[in-house]
């Protein structure tokens, strides 16, 4: 594990004690108190798998994904009815794996889930570019999806074969998104590629308005020690160049920023599953983080449905949070946004921020990391390149290490990071 996240960890937790996941199948979900609650489900299964993708993922087909899908309705069922009346959320989001693949399923989850809760902010779902077609952004929206993310990676071919990628059809695309229009249109693409300069991402941004996007997210490139892929990151001086070139490009087209890596051309146009304060998982790999705890599903389809088979939840590890641990976690998904709220760090705590981290955070102000406007905290472009760079430790120290276990063990019995 890297030595910089250790020290930073022992820090701003003020402990030594590691992050400390074991296996509970206590079966409690204690999430009716929680404020700002979002809903996310996680659809495991692709056509074909790109060699560079972490994610929780098997190779199609209907069967399979069916029988799944009984499961993931058992399990919305084991969750909402702990709850009486239906609790309020925020948003929903489908992830995956390429959930437009169960399209005609995904009325039969929503209604599930609309039996237990009331969705207030919309509901989103990614789609991989051979999805993006008139027939299947019909079931979706007949469905009540309200936001798309369809993932392009790059529209350039030299990129596309790095990655494993086919060609996207962008003509047969933008005819689509013409004909069915939704709230949000993002469009996802990676950046810190071998090679990859300021005039390709900003051909691939471009392209993306012209297609029909009004939202794009721009992801770092990371490389997962246990995906197959041999794509090899820049460097990070060539990496701050670019991300700082493509910023400032998107700031100067009056585009709106709304996450490190997220900007939008229209009001309203959002689309982000991470930012949310609690929310509830649903299927395989899926998390769960309430106000005092983290729980994850197994990674295991087979085990995934042999738990709800039996009426039991699919947690296969938690984390019982200490405050510190808690409001790190917090902390970190709200600067993701590139602003934070001390007023709201304190109704969510009921502590003052400047008492927990006032001089971490008057740190950053005098390193250029932040900037205070109104009281309000903001991300300066010097931030958001750190940020992101911590980010890469972190992805690589915790993250890479706990998904590796998970893909070979359903139900590990503990790990530390």
């Amino acid at each position: 594990m890297s030595l910089l996240t250790t020290l930073t960890r022992m820090w701003l937790t003020r402990t030594t004690k590691p992050f400390t996941f074991t296996a509970e199948y206590d079966e409690k979900l204690p999430y009716a108190d929680c404020e700002g609650l979002g809903l996310y489900v996680h659809i495991p299964f692709c056509r074909s798998l790109c060699a560079f993708c972490p994610y929780c993922k098997t190779v199609y087909t209907r069967e399979k994904c069916d029988a799944y899908i009984d499961a993931l309705l058992r399990e919305i069922e084991l969750v909402g009815s702990r709850h009486e009346g239906k609790k309020k959320v925020t948003s929903l989001y489908f992830g995956g794996g390429t959930p437009a693949l169960a399209a005609d399923r995904i009325s039969e989850i929503i209604n599930a889930l609309e039996r237990h809760f009331e969705i207030t902010e919309g509901i989103g779902l990614e789609l991989h570019p051979d999805n993006v077609n008139t027939e299947t952004l019909k079931k979706l929206k007949a469905a009540g999806v309200t936001k798309i993310s369809i993932g392009i990676q790059s529209f350039l071919p030299k990129y596309q074969s790095i990655l494993g990628r086919a060609a996207v059809d962008a003509s047969a695309m933008s005819a689509a998104l013409r004909e069915v229009e939704f709230e949000t249109v993002s469009m996802d693409f990676i950046f810190a590629l071998p090679g990859q300069t300021f005039d390709d991402l900003r051909s691939d941004i471009e392209r993306a308005f012209e297609t029909g996007a009004n939202h794009v997210a721009i992801y770092p490139f990371i490389d997962f020690t246990f995906t197959p892929g041999k794509v090899k990151p820049m460097g990070k001086r060539q990496k701050r160049e670019l991300l700082d070139r493509i910023t400032g490009y998107c700031l100067d087209k009056g585009l709106t920023r709304d996450s490190i890596w997220t900007f939008s051309s229209v009001s309203g146009a959002k689309y982000s599953s991470m930012t949310r304060d609690n929310f509830l998982g649903f299927g395989c790999s899926a998390t769960t983080l309430l106000k005092d705890q983290f729980k994850i599903n197994t990674f295991s389809v087979g085990e995934y449905e042999g738990r709800t088979a039996e009426d039991k939840l699919p947690t296969s590890l938690t984390i019982r949070f200490t405050q510190r641990q808690r409001m790190i976690y917090y902390l970190f998904w709200k600067l993701y946004s590139t602003r934070l709220d001390p007023a709201d760090f304190e109704v969510f705590f009921g502590e003052p921020l400047r008492k927990k981290y006032g001089m971490e955070f008057r740190l950053a102000e005098w390193l250029g990391f932040l900037r205070r406007e109104k009281g309000v905290y903001r991300m300066t472009l010097k931030g958001a390149f750190y940020y992101h760079h911590y980010e890469n430790f972190y992805t690589l120290a915790y993250i890479d290490k706990m998904w590796g276990i998970m893909r070979k063990q359903a139900f590990p019995e503990r790990i530390e990071l």
